[in-house]
């Protein structure tokens, strides 16, 4: 599998898929459920080793009931 270069963007989305995850009380797997994505692939992102495509993050982000652009900026 290709790799692309890992960019601070990737580690801020990984932080705030964690967080809103976990502030709901899901697994991995629940969150794959909801969004419709393979649970491995959501955890390779989750770690910033993978890349997401911008579909995928509206699925993720739909699943989670957020707007798209908050996984992308600093939660705190």
């Amino acid at each position: 599998m290709k790799r692309t270069p890992k960019s601070p963007l990737r580690d801020v989305l990984a932080r705030n898929m964690r967080l809103l995850r976990a502030e709901k009380g899901w697994s991995q797997e629940r969150l794959a459920e909801e969004a419709g994505l393979n649970r491995t692939y959501l955890s390779a992102v989750e770690r910033s080793e993978q890349n997401i495509s911008i579909d995928n993050l509206y699925r993720v982000a739909k699943g989670l009931g957020v707007e798209a652009h908050t996984l992308l900026i600093h939660l705190d």
